[in-house]
Parts: C-alpha cells; sequence; structure tokens
C-alpha cells in the first residue's frame, strides 16, 4: 500500500490531491495518506456553503471555503487536525465504516485511549466526536476519509461553523451538529502529532495487511494536482456555484422603514429576486430587484452591480454598502 506523503496545507490544493489519488495514483495499488489543512470549512458534495459556516467570520479570519468530492456533513481543519484518505478497490460491499474505523480505534487502544466506532460514520472518545468519515466512489475505486481532532482549537470551530440565523429553505443537506472533542486531552501522557501518525500507520499496516511503503509526488504529480485545484477546488463555481439551489430570506430595519429581501438562488447565482418593506420609494422597485438577476451570490460580484444600480433613486437614504450587507455578509 502506497503510503502518500503530502506535506501541503493548502486546503485547495489538498483536495486536489485527494482526488488525483483516487482518479490516478490507486490504479496500480492501494493508497493511504494522511495530511493536514491551515484553517479551512471543508463542506460536503450536497451541502449548501451560505447555509453552514458564517461567512463573514470566515472571511474576518482567513479560513477558506471547500467542497469536498464525498457527501455528508461540513468539518473543521486546522493545523490540530489530522485527516487520514484511504483508496482502495471497491469490492462493492456498500458503505463499510467500520472497515476504516478498526484501525484508528485500534491505534488509540494501544496508546490508552478507549474509542469506539458509532452510528453512521464517527469515532468517539467518552461518548464525543473526534472522528467524521465520509466515502466517494470512481470506478472500481472506493475514496475513504475522515477527520482526526488532536488538538484542534475547538473555539474557533464553534464560530466558524455557527451561520447567523436567516432564513434559508434549501434542499442541500444539513450538517448534523455533534458534542466534539480532541484526542490530546484523553492522553495519559502527552505525545507529539507524529507518534501519532506513526501509531495511526502501524494500525494502518496491520488492519490491511500490508506494508506501507513512503511515495513522494513527483513533478508530474503536482503539476496536475495543481492544474485540478487552479480549475476545480480555488473556484468559486465549485465551492459556492454547485450549491444546491435555496430560498434566501433577509431583513433590516432603516430609520425609513423595513426593507425584506427574498432571493431564489440557483447554481450560486441569483435566479429571481423580491423587495418588501413599509418603505417609501421614488422609483419601482421591481426594477431594482430585476437588475440584481443573473448575479452571482458573492459579495465582489453584488458590490460591483450595486455601485451601477443609481441605488439612491429607489433608496434615498440607504447607502450602497448597507444594502450590500443586507444581501449578503
Amino acid at each position: 500500500m502506497k503510503n502518500v506523503i503530502n506535506l501541503s496545507n493548502d486546503p485547495y490544493l489538498n483536495m486536489a490531491t485527494e482526488e488525483y489519488v483516487l482518479t490516478t495514483l490507486s490504479e496500480a495499488e492501494d493508497c493511504f495518506m494522511l495530511w493536514q489543512n491551515s484553517p479551512a470549512i471543508i463542506i460536503g458534495r450536497h451541502q449548501n456553503a451560505w447555509e453552514e459556516v458564517d461567512t463573514a467570520y470566515v472571511k474576518a479570519n482567513n479560513i477558506a471555503v471547500v467542497r469536498r468530492l464525498t457527501g455528508g456533513g461540513a468539518v473543521y481543519h486546522d493545523l490540530g487536525n489530522i485527516n487520514f484518505t484511504f483508496v482502495v478497490r471497491d469490492h462493492g460491499a456498500g458503505f463499510d465504516f467500520a472497515r476504516f474505523a478498526r484501525p484508528i480505534v485500534q491505534a488509540l487502544h494501544q496508546l490508552g485511549v478507549k474509542a469506539e466506532a458509532s452510528g453512521r460514520n464517527d469515532i468517539l472518545i467518552a461518548g464525543r466526536k473526534f472522528s467524521g468519515n465520509s466515502e466517494y466512489r470512481h470506478g472500481d475505486r472506493l475514496l475513504h476519509h475522515g477527520t482526526l481532532l488532536f488538538n484542534s482549537d475547538l473555539g474557533v470551530l464553534g464560530q466558524a461553523l455557527r451561520v447567523k440565523p436567516q432564513k434559508i429553505a434549501s434542499k442541500g443537506v444539513k450538517s448534523v451538529r455533534s458534542r466534539v472533542t480532541n484526542i490530546a486531552d484523553h492522553l495519559s501522557q502527552p505525545i507529539s502529532q507524529q507518534e501519532f501518525r506513526n501509531a495511526v500507520m502501524k494500525a494502518v499496516a496491520a488492519e490491511f495487511g500490508a506494508e506501507l511503503h513512503d511515495y513522494y509526488l513527483t513533478p508530474e504529480d503536482l503539476a496536475a494536482i495543481h492544474q485540478l485545484k487552479a480549475n476545480k477546488y480555488a473556484t468559486w463555481e465549485w465551492n459556492y456555484g454547485q450549491t444546491p439551489k435555496f430560498n434566501l430570506q433577509r431583513s433590516a430595519r432603516f430609520g425609513f422603514g423595513e426593507v425584506d429581501v427574498r432571493l431564489h438562488v440557483v447554481n450560486g447565482h441569483i435566479h429571481s429576486c423580491t423587495i418588501y418593506g413599509d418603505f417609501f420609494s421614488n422609483g419601482d422597485i421591481s426594477q431594482l430587484a430585476g437588475e440584481l438577476q443573473g448575479i452571482p451570490y458573492e459579495r465582489q460580484a453584488l458590490a460591483t452591480t450595486i455601485k451601477g444600480l443609481g441605488l439612491e433613486h429607489y433608496f434615498p437614504q440607504l447607502t450602497p454598502e448597507e444594502f450590500l450587507q443586507l444581501l449578503v455578509d
């Protein structure tokens, strides 16, 4: 089994690396990879990014938002979290979470920590989640990956995944929030991340009956991965545009009255907009709403559009920045 050495902390690049391992590197041999991201929210394949993430908080704190190949809920990554990835031949056994949870549980048992697989895709310590897992199939290969909260900043995790109250109706798969814990808090004596990684790799080799041999990505591998990052994982179209269609209601009260905006967003673009409220307007407000149709539901695109709307004709007392803040954090 190849032990793919991935030293990158770039969340966009690491998502691309996973896909490359799945589609290319694993053709001849099963693969395993441990890797880490700088602060990032990784959302599931079928999730609504706006519904899962506090967009203002992640922007202010330079936290990336990246969509992954697999389904399931949103998770927070930082350098205190270690991710593991298996890419193996798919024998058609269906979802076999236990197979991949066993070496993680065994590694922790060897370190004196009692862990257990729970439910569909979690691993727990003392009833608290430290690992969430998900899978994706590609041809005759299966990708299974999961998180391992070792000494992550759980305070940031809670803030980044805490969405501000707003009315969103979406068919996206919503995350189930769980009580979480760090592995380091349950060790009888401190160990380094590298010591923990070594324990995991030893348990993986024992579980799969295969020696792990290091594989270093070649210049050709890296060129393909960087291209995949640029064309897919670092794009707004993948991370936000792939969001399932949804309806959004946002409202605010100003000195001149309340403004209530209803948006229908499809493929990350505003499909329709309606504006309600108890305000007085000098212009036909439906014309203003119509100008927003087709615009990406993204702060910079909306800011550029609003500058050219002649907003003062419709709302003499509303600044472009206030209208932008009403539409998106």
